[in-house]
Formats: C-alpha cells, sequence, structure tokens
C-alpha cells in the first residue's frame, strides 16, 4: 500500500439527523485484514437501511466503520493476508457491513464478484445488495420454484426491480404493488406480470382477482405492520410469507388460526449482521447461479439516477422522496 494515499473523502456523519449530515469529510484509507481486499471506489449504492443508519435507527454492526455505505463496485489495489493475488487490478462488486460511500473501501474478499464487460461499473455497484437480498430470501430461504407466483411489495424500489428481473430469468409470475399509475406503468415495462396501485386499489381483492381465489405462493414483504395480515390473506395454501423490512411498523398482529388450518410459513432475515460465511455461501450461489446471465448480459439493474459523492444528501432526499424506479447511485468521479 505504500503507492496509495494515506488520506480519503468519506461521508461519515458525526451524529444523527437528516440528509444535510451527509459532508465529505477526511478518513485514513482503511488497510485490509486477512482475507480482504481493498478497493478504490467507483460506485456506491444507496439503501434504506443506510437512510435508518443516518437517522439512528440502524447503527452498523460492532467492529464496522461508521462510514455509510453496503454495497461498491470498484477496482481491488491492496489485498490482505490470504486473498486471492489475482483479484489484484480486478473490477469487483462487492457486498459490505459499511464503508462504501468513501474513496477507499475493504471487502472481504469472499463477497466479491467480478465485474464482467457487460456491466459498467455504476451498474455493478447497484447489485450486491438487492440482489444477495433477494436471492437469499426469495431462492435460498424460500425456496422458489418455477411456476410460482410471488407478490412483491415496492416494486418500483431496487429490492422490487431486482425481484422482477430475477422472477422473469428463473420463470416466476411475479405481480408488484407500486404507488401511482406511473409507477405501475413502468414496473410493467421492467417485466411484472401485473401490477397493483394500492393508492388506487385494494391488493388483497386484486390479488384473489388475479389468481382465481387461489392466492399466490409467496409474499416479499418490506412494509411490516398492518400489511402483515392482508398479506396473509394474499397466500395460497402452504404459502410463504417473507419479511425483510418493517416501513410500516415492526409489529403486527395476526390470524394464528388462518396459519395453523392453511399451513402457512412465516420467515424473515436481515443480511447485514449475518455472519460472513452465510455472506460468502450466498455470493458463491450467486456467482454459480446468476453471474452468468449478468456476463451474458442478461441481468442488469435499473438505475435511476447518479449523484457524486459530494451530493450524498441529495441521493438520500431522491430515495426518501419514493420518486425514483430502481436504484439511485454515488460516484466517485
Amino acid at each position: 500500500m505504500a503507492d496509495l494515499p494515506k488520506s480519503m473523502i468519506a461521508v461519515d456523519p458525526a451524529e444523527p439527523g437528516g440528509p444535510e449530515v451527509l459532508v465529505p469529510v477526511e478518513r485514513p484509507v482503511p488497510r485490509p485484514g486477512p482475507a480482504e481486499v481493498l478497493i478504490r471506489v467507483a460506485a456506491a449504492g444507496v439503501n434504506r437501511p443506510e437512510i435508518m443508519q443516518r437517522e439512528g435507527k440502524y447503527p452498523p454492526p460492532p467492529g464496522t466503520t461508521s462510514i455509510l455505505g453496503m454495497e461498491l463496485a470498484g477496482e481491488v489495489v491492496a489485498l490482505g493476508e490470504g486473498a486471492d493475488p489475482s483479484l489484484l487490478g480486478s473490477n469487483v462488486c462487492a457486498l459490505v457491513a459499511g464503508g462504501a460511500y468513501a474513496e477507499y473501501a475493504v471487502a472481504p474478499a469472499a463477497q466479491c464478484l467480478p465485474v464482467p464487460e457487460a456491466l459498467s461499473l455504476i451498474e455493478a455497484g447497484a447489485m450486491p445488495e438487492t440482489l444477495l437480498t433477494v436471492w437469499g430470501n426469495v431462492f435460498h430461504r424460500g425456496h422458489a420454484q418455477a411456476g410460482e407466483t410471488l407478490l412483491v411489495h415496492g416494486g418500483t424500489s431496487g429490492i422490487g426491480t431486482m425481484a422482477i428481473l430475477l422472477g422473469k430469468l428463473f420463470d416466476l409470475k411475479v405481480i408488484v404493488t407500486a404507488g401511482g399509475a406511473d409507477k405501475c406503468a413502468r414496473a410493467l415495462e421492467i417485466g411484472a406480470a401485473h401490477a397493483i396501485d394500492y393508492k388506487a386499489q385494494d391488493f388483497v381483492a386484486e390479488i384473489e382477482a388475479l389468481t382465481g381465489g387461489k392466492g399466490v405462493e409467496m409474499v416479499l414483504d418490506m412494509v411490516g405492520g398492518d400489511y402483515v395480515a392482508r398479506n396473509l390473506q394474499c397466500l395460497a395454501d402452504e404459502g410463504r410469507h417473507i419479511s425483510i423490512a418493517v416501513q410500516r411498523g415492526p409489529d403486527a398482529t395476526i390470524p394464528i388460526w388462518q396459519v395453523m388450518r392453511r399451513r402457512l410459513h412465516l420467515t424473515g432475515s436481515t443480511l447485514r449482521a449475518r455472519e460472513a460465511a452465510y455472506k460468502a455461501l450466498l455470493t458463491a450461489e450467486i456467482a454459480a447461479k446468476v453471474w452468468p446471465y449478468v456476463a451474458a448480459g442478461d441481468l442488469r439493474p435499473v438505475i435511476d439516477r447518479t449523484f457524486p459523492l459530494a451530493q450524498a444528501a441529495d441521493a438520500h432526499r431522491n430515495v426518501e422522496s419514493g420518486a425514483h424506479v430502481g436504484k439511485t447511485i454515488l460516484t466517485m468521479d
């Protein structure tokens, strides 16, 4: 690391607050530990958990940098002990527990994926968090099978658009909810089988009509709160409900008898605090089963807008506005 700078620009808010706390500051360039790599960041995705961290509602896991950012893409410029020497000088994208809103960031080598020629670094920076979240929950935990129907709330979010794209590749029928006719139209353009305007339609009634009363095999829920009981009404017998966020609140009242009588499965997960071995397992599974589609140009993320790192506050405002479709990205240009 002798030829690398000692310091870098990063977004590391000193205290919780609104987007205005996201100001560039100088921080030491981190050093990769065993089995880690140092990446010169080209692009970093913006995700809702980072907004929650900024607000003081979602602290980073113990031992994790307070610099924001959970996914990135860029060039590997230094290796920690035991990291594969072939990674040096290559372009990768990676899931990290923190540190992506910076000119340099450390990532576990086992959580890195190569950036193929079919993908730009900006597109690659939008992939890891949504891809590992959707794959880990819908396919790994939810055991999705070809021909099944999946209901996804927030269909034009980063998670929602990735769920649509993966569903197309793996023969799932993806029904989404979205707010407004324009967003529903965009979801259909991306590949959703149906899009329900939750502002104008009752999604429970719409699912009943669309499925002929059978219901869907799976719900991927980012809403929580009072949506959970309504989601259960949308499930077919033996259906799976997977919770990954609680935007309408962490508590829900559900009809236990309905769960018992219809043999429903309720599960969920958070990825950030999971052990490194699990994230490495998911990364390897994605490398084998999904990355060939990426390399062939058949899977690329939906990008809404890009912002330079110095405008991280505006990037957060873009996500908080709810007007975006797909991912918001920070660039280091």
